[in-house]
């Protein structure tokens, strides 16, 4: 179907940080399939933990215990807040799945009228029709019928507005620590920590959407940590598969306690295959100095970009994000699909994202060399968009 506006590469093969296209052409990936190959392309320990899985067993559902979950999940709550884990295939799955387990929350513990979940503009949660009501996005959520009723919301940081917002049939409080579809603009350690208190001080649960900022994404295993808080609830998707698709949502055993038999299912979600990728996945970024390593890569990307933004203040507005989650805002009359087109012709891939604004999410494995590398490039391509705006 016609659903996106595919750009013109095919890409045959990847290595690291690198995409080999049809046509022979080489291109540093610092988009990461939207943050979603953590460690690059065709990692060996990846891999060989796929390759492995497949020789011996694929899929039996749900049905029965499944190993490689009960691994996984062992992994997830021992590096964690969370104490119980449900394994999906996407991020849009995780966070309806945590919607469901706030709701169910409240239903088991004799307020079942506490449906409504307070969320903030500007917020991306996934394309299901209940994830779209979550963020409110008018362009979403056009033309696919009458929105899911149970949401409310308020502007990112207004903390008075969002006291006000919470009544008696509110829920939970859902947010992401950085917007990343909605800008790559990030939540402060200050407003994560209000947000907690305001949780704890009407009994609400506080969900997370780590979907794009987990695994390390940060420097951090979740970016929540940095603001020393942990939710009840959290969506994990993207980087926990490396590229292979997995979701999970987490929390802990009291917010989880309506999760009984036949409360929620997938029928794939957390299939072996899945589970051997990911639990490599988390060891790969658990071992020790790795997460050392990416606050040390942070550091010099942040630095370029912050270079870029002087040399090239005619286009760009603002750097944004944190971790090798990082964003530039740019001037109202410059488009990002010019930058990414740009940055293409440059042999640097970059992703758009909304409130005018690019996304740059190198693999947590690249060197300091190749940030160096994709920080000359996106300045080339900056270059090239001030000659078209100057025509």
């Amino acid at each position: 179907m016609g659903t996106y506006a595919r750009q013109d590469i095919v890409f045959v093969r990847g290595e690291g940080c690198w995409l080999t296209a049809e046509t022979g052409e080489r291109y540093l990936d610092f988009g990461s399939g939207v943050a979603v190959n953590s460690l690059g392309h065709a990692h060996p320990q990846l891999v060989a933990a796929l390759k492995a899985q497949a020789e011996k067993l694929w899929h039996t559902s749900n049905l029965y215990r499944v190993e490689g979950q009960e691994t996984v999940a062992d992994k997830l709550t021992r590096l964690t807040f969370a104490e119980q884990v449900f394994f999906c295939n996407s991020g849009a799955e995780a966070c309806e799945g945590a919607i469901k387990v706030a709701r169910r929350y409240h239903y088991v513990s004799g307020d079942p009228n506490r449906q409504r979940i307070i969320a903030f503009r500007g917020a991306f949660h996934g394309r299901t029709l209940a994830t779209l009501a979550a963020a409110g996005n008018e362009k979403y959520l056009e033309g696919f019928g009458p929105t899911a009723e149970g949401f409310d919301h308020v502007d990112l940081g207004d903390l008075e507005a969002l006291e006000a917002a919470i009544g008696p049939e509110t829920a939970a409080i859902m947010l992401e620590p950085i917007q990343g579809e909605g800008g790559v603009r990030a939540v402060s350690p200050e407003f994560l920590r209000a947000v907690r208190e305001l949780c704890d001080k009407h009994g609400l649960l506080l969900v997370l959407d780590e979907v794009q900022t987990g695994m390390g994404r940060t420097g951090k295993l979740f970016a929540h940590e940095w603001a020393g808080i942990t939710p009840d609830v959290m969506a994990i998707a993207k980087g926990f598969g490396g590229g292979f698709p997995v979701g999970a949502v987490l929390a802990t055993a009291k917010a989880a306690k309506g999760m009984t038999p036949g409360t929620h299912g997938s029928t794939f979600g957390g299939n072996p295959l899945a589970m051997a990728v990911a639990s490599t996945v988390l060891d790969v970024i658990s071992e020790p100095g790795f997460l050392e390593a990416v606050q040390l890569k942070t550091l010099r990307l942040k630095q370029g970009l912050e270079g870029l933004r002087d040399q090239h203040a005619e286009l760009v507005e603002e750097v944004r994000g944190a971790g090798l989650l990082m964003g530039l805002k740019l001037k109202a009359h410059v488009a990002p699909p010019q930058v990414v087109k740009a940055a293409n012709e440059e042999e640097l891939l970059i992703v758009g994202a909304g409130d005018n604004s690019v996304r740059v999410l190198p693999p947590l494995i690249a060197t300091e060399d190749e940030i160096g590398e994709g920080l000359r490039a996106l300045s080339r391509a900056l270059t090239r968009v001030a000659r078209e705006t100057s025509r």
